[in-house]
C-alpha cells in the first residue's frame, strides 16, 4: 500500500515519517517517580515489540524519576506534559527524546518560546495531541459537537503557534473514542499538511471492545497510508496494547512480528476438535518470536490447497489429520498427535533458517 508522504523526524534512534516503518508506541501506567517499576514495565513493553514509550510527568518528583529512566530505558522516552512549562523544560533537561505537549496550554508566548528553544537545541520533536473530549469551548459553540472539522481546527491552532516561531519538528494526533469521527478527522488533516501523524482511538475501552474499535479505526487509516506511529489505548496492562498494535501492523503487511496463525471456521465437514487444536497451537506459538505462518484447517477441502502459502499446517480428517508444509503433505497422524507433530515440523523449519543464515 502507498504510504502518505510526510516530513521526517526522529525520536531517539527511531525514525518517524518519510517512509519509515510505522512505529508502535505505548504509555507506562506506573508512577514515573517509581523508577524501578517504570523501568521494569518499559522492559516488558520492549520485549513485546514496542518502539517508543511515553511517561506521565505531573510534577517535579516525576521529573526526578525521568533522569534515571531515560538513562536506563531501552526505548526512547517521551514526556507527557500538561499545562506547566516548567515541567517541560525540566523533562528536556532530564534527557527525554520527545514531548507530548500542546503549546496553547502552557501559558504566555514567552513560556512557549522557552520550551521550543530548549527542544530545538536538543532536536526534540513535539507531539500536539487533540482529543475530542477536551476541545476549546468556542469551537464547541461554533460546531455544536466535537466533529472532525472542530478537531482539525483545534490542531491548527497549536500547529500555527509553533510554526510562527519557526518550529516544525512536529507530530500530531487527533483522537476520539468514536471511530468514524476519528477516521474523518485524520483524513481531513492528512489532506492539509505533511506532518507525521500519531494514530489512535482514545479511551477505546477494555480488551474486548477496545481491540475491535482500534483495529477498525487504526486499521482503516493505515490501509489508506495514513499513520506514522500508533498506540492502542486499552484499559489495563499496556503490554497488551503493544501486542494488539503489532497484530494490526502484521495483518496489513506492515510489520513482521512473530507467528501468523491461519485457522478455518468450524463447519459440518470438520471431523476433529478444530477449536481446541487451534487454541492449543495459538498458545504454543506465543513462545515463538520468529515470523512463521501456521495453518490449522478443519478438513482436506480447506487444507493444503487453500493454505498452501503457509509454512506448515494441519488438515483434519476423521479422528486424524495431515501435516503439510507449503501445501505438500508430509504425513498422516492421529488427532491426539497433531499438535506435537506440527511443532516438531515448526522446530525443523526454525532450525533450518538458523543454519541457512549462519
Amino acid at each position: 500500500m502507498e504510504r502518505r508522504k510526510t516530513r521526517e523526524l526522529q525520536i531517539g534512534k527511531v525514525k518517524i515519517g518519510n517512509g519509515a516503518p510505522v512505529a508502535v508506541q505505548s504509555m507506562t501506567n506506573t508512577r514515573t517517580d517509581n523508577v524501578t517499576a517504570t523501568l521494569a514495565q518499559i522492559s516488558k513493553l520492549a520485549e513485546a515489540g514496542c518502539d517508543i514509550v511515553r511517561c506521565t510527568v505531573p510534577d517535579m518528583a516525576a521529573v526526578k524519576g525521568l533522569e534515571f529512566i531515560v538513562k536506563e530505558s531501552n526505548l526512547p522516552v517521551i514526556a507527557d506534559i500538561h499545562f506547566d512549562f516548567h515541567l517541560a523544560l525540566a523533562a528536556i533537561e532530564a534527557g527525554v527524546d520527545g514531548l507530548r505537549l500542546n503549546p496553547g496550554n502552557i501559558g504566555s508566548t514567552d513560556n512557549i518560546k522557552a520550551v521550543v528553544e530548549a527542544a530545538r537545541k536538543r532536536r526534540i520533536p513535539i507531539r500536539i495531541g487533540v482529543n475530542a473530549g477536551s476541545l476549546p469551548r468556542d469551537l464547541l459553540r461554533k460546531y455544536g459537537h466535537p466533529v472532525p472539522e472542530a478537531m482539525v481546527e483545534a490542531a491548527w491552532r497549536h500547529i500555527r503557534i509553533l510554526e510562527d516561531i519557526g518550529y516544525r519538528n512536529i507530530k500530531i494526533s487527533l483522537k476520539a473514542h468514536d471511530v468514524p469521527i476519528t477516521i474523518a478527522a485524520y483524513r481531513l488533516l492528512a489532506s492539509q499538511c505533511d506532518y507525521p501523524l500519531h494514530v489512535g482511538i482514545t479511551e477505546a475501552g477494555t480488551v474486548n471492545g477496545g481491540i475491535i474499535k482500534s483495529a477498525v479505526g487504526i486499521g482503516t487509516l493505515l490501509a489508506e497510508g495514513i499513520g506514522d506511529t500508533i498506540r492502542i489505548s486499552l484499559t489495563g496492562d499496556p503490554v497488551r496494547e503493544v501486542k494488539v498494535a503489532c497484530d494490526i501492523l502484521k495483518a496489513l503487511g506492515l510489520r513482521e512480528c512473530g507467528p501468523t496463525l491461519i485457522s478455518c471456521p468450524t463447519c459440518g465437514r470438520t471431523q476433529i476438535d478444530i477449536e481446541h487444536i487451534a487454541l492449543e497451537v495459538e498458545r504454543h506459538l506465543n513462545s515463538i518470536k520468529e515470523p512463521i505462518t501456521v495453518a490449522v484447517m478443519g478438513c482436506v477441502v480447506n487444507g493444503p490447497g487453500e493454505a498452501r502459502e503457509a509454512d506448515v499446517g494441519i488438515a483434519g480428517g476423521i479422528n486424524e489429520g495431515l501435516i503439510f508444509r507449503k501445501g505438500k503433505v508430509l504425513k498422516k497422524v492421529e488427532e491426539k498427535q497433531l499438535v506435537s507433530e506440527l511443532f516438531s515440523e515448526i522446530d525443523k523449519i526454525l532450525l533450518e533458517r538458523k543454519v541457512l543464515h549462519k
